[in-house]
């Protein structure tokens, strides 16, 4: 999968990954793609829990070794909400 965008968040820890991922989301293009690669532990619930809860949409998990590759597509933001 090709991403717009590719943050290594490798060696930072909760909620380090996450807070690196909205970073790079708020700064984004709707449609773009940004890969996210992480080593913490925590990483593999907490992501996919927050994107469920966005208008943003995961499209991809690949855990490669002791690390994983979040692929995020950025979504429309919601109205009224």
């Amino acid at each position: 999968m090709q991403a717009t965008k590719v943050i290594d968040a490798r060696g930072s820890f909760c909620p380090g990954p996450m807070m690196e991922l909205v970073r790079a989301i708020k700064s984004a293009n709707v449609g773009d793609v940004i890969e996210l690669i992480s080593n913490d532990k925590g990483s593999e619930k907490e992501i996919p829990s927050w994107i469920s809860r966005t208008s943003h949409k995961l499209l991809e998990i690949q855990q490669k070794g002791d690390e994983w590759h979040f692929f995020v597509q950025k979504g429309e933001r919601k109205k009224g909400g």
